[in-house]
């Protein structure tokens, strides 16, 4: 059972008790993701979530983390369209001495100047580094490309607003952004909900406010698109729009997709990698979010197996229109049950999962309620859904060396 209350500031806390475990996870998601950034060119909100580490309260950098480490405290931050999200992970025992030193981070960051030219240098080495690495670039670049602004930012920001920005500007963001009224706090494991409630309350008596809201989404970039690179290989990928996670199609979608690429006797996988070797890595995943949601589909080949890869990868989509067999969806749903059991077992995955579906669905699922879900999905309804969905590759962008597709 998950329990939903409301602090006293504003703030939503999500609690899902978990029998059999010693651990207890928080998710933190403060209104302060990429699309809220403002201006053409975002890097606040990933350099704040480095900067956030560096010292709370009356308490140093060196000092917090050595608290936070004395008590067995597991922590990170990453940055999102919507959110920024702190995580942390302690022995149930410990999660509310955890709680007295994680609060301040949000309300009461040092964010010092001296931090930030250390932050920079990280964030601009995290920059560099996908130049070594077109697989990830390639889908960063579909999503800039396939989604409209400012929801089409990366987790990485612009080089030109990292060597610009200046502690003051990252401070008025942070105190502009990190806000009680859309901010969702999760915690999954060995916790009760009554002391929680109120340690939090205490800690965060006084913090008030509503965030800035994300801009209007603008234009699309949709078409094909090729960067040259010289590497001998050629990184695809490829998206299509599908329905947002709160659309009653979005469970028949996910299903669509685990038959498409749900493991190694999957479609994509058997007919692109195992009968015609036409790439070393290929997979599709159904990306759901609050206000829209979209397929993403990567493949790694060779330039002169590109062309033919591309072909016969967005032939594998299209044929989920015609519908799809009983076994191929009774082995879709065991799959995406079982990736349901292992996430059970994970305190920070839960915490993670019932924080996300706050926002994108305005209540939180427990895993019985999506295993009922996945198991009311019945084979007429999934290929009726299957035929009338698009079959359309709306975007599609390759890294390497120029190859026939490309040439025209």
């Amino acid at each position: 059972m998950i329990e939903r209350r409301t602090l006293t500031c504003g703030a939503t806390l999500l609690i899902e008790p978990m029998d059999n475990v010693a651990s207890a996870s928080m998710s933190w998601l403060l209104p302060l993701g990429a699309a809220s950034d403002p201006g053409p060119h975002d890097g606040h909100a990933v350099m704040l979530s480095e900067l956030i580490f560096r010292g709370a309260g009356s308490m140093s950098s060196r000092d917090h983390s050595n608290a936070l480490d004395a008590i067995g405290v597991q922590r990170s931050s990453s940055v999102a369209n919507h959110h920024m999200r702190l995580a942390a992970t302690c022995l149930g025992a410990n999660l509310l001495e955890a709680m007295d030193l994680v609060a301040p981070m949000v309300v009461d960051p040092l964010l010092p100047d001296e931090a930030l030219e250390p932050v920079r240098s990280l964030c601009l080495q995290s920059l560099q580094s996908l130049d070594d690495d077109p697989q990830h670039r390639v889908m960063l670049e579909l999503k800039r490309r396939h989604e409209p602004p400012p929801f089409n930012r990366s987790s990485y920001g612009t080089r030109e607003l990292v060597v610009s920005v200046t502690a003051d500007d990252l401070r008025s963001r942070w105190h502009l952004g990190a806000r009680p009224i859309g901010s969702i706090i999760s915690v999954a494991g060995a916790v009760e909900a009554d002391p929680l409630e109120d340690r939090l309350n205490a800690l965060l008596a006084g913090w008030s406010g509503e965030p800035v809201e994300p801009g209007a989404p603008g234009a699309t970039d949709r078409g094909r698109h090729h960067l040259d690179q010289d590497t001998s290989q050629v990184h695809i990928a490829a998206a299509a729009s599908a329905p947002a996670e709160p659309h009653p199609d979005s469970m028949l979608e996910r299903m669509g997709i685990a038959v498409l690429s749900g493991g190694s006797s999957a479609r994509l996988f058997t007919e692109v990698r195992q009968k015609r070797s036409l790439c070393y890595s290929v997979a599709a995943s159904y990306r759901a979010g609050r206000d829209r949601g979209s397929i993403a589909l990567y493949a790694g080949t060779t330039p002169e197996r590109a062309a033919e890869t591309i072909e016969v990868s967005t032939a594998e989509y299209a044929r989920l229109g015609d519908g799809v067999t009983s076994e191929e969806l009774q082995r879709a749903a065991i799959g995406l049950k079982s990736h349901l059991i292992m996430q059970g077992e994970s305190t920070a995955a839960r915490a993670a999962a019932i924080g996300h579906d706050e926002f994108r669905l305005g209540a939180p699922r427990t895993l019985d309620d999506i295993a009922r879900a996945v198991d009311a999905i019945e084979l007429d309804a999934l290929n009726a859904y299957l035929a009338r969905r698009s079959p359309d590759i709306e975007t599609l962008v390759s890294i390497g060396p120029v190859f026939d597709a490309v040439r025209g």
